[in-house]
């Protein structure tokens, strides 16, 4: 694996490996808000290592790979999810 491949982002997109569509339509914005914090003003600050985001219009997670170093648990958890539910993904490791 070189540097640039190790070092990009791992990606669940919000579509199966059969092409359906993942439901809720929302869900980045769940698994994402898994890990952001509520500040005093009640805004949802994602973390920085797993951002929702939407890419060639379906709703993705982007995870940092940092995740491995500070939260190992938290990045197996997140390729775990992706595996069970068929998601598609981009870096996985």
């Amino acid at each position: 694996m070189d540097d640039a491949s190790a070092n990009a982002p791992f990606i669940i997109r919000g579509i199966t490996t059969g092409g359906a569509r993942f439901r809720p339509s929302d869900w980045a914005d769940r698994l994402a808000g898994a890990f952001a914090v509520i500040d005093p003003n009640n805004r949802t600050n994602y973390s920085p290592y797993v951002q929702p985001t939407t890419l060639d219009g379906l709703p993705c997670i982007v995870v940092d790979k940092k995740l491995k170093d500070t939260d190992a648990n938290a990045y197996r958890f997140l390729q775990t999810f992706a595996r069970s539910n068929e998601l598609q993904t981009e870096n996985p490791d």
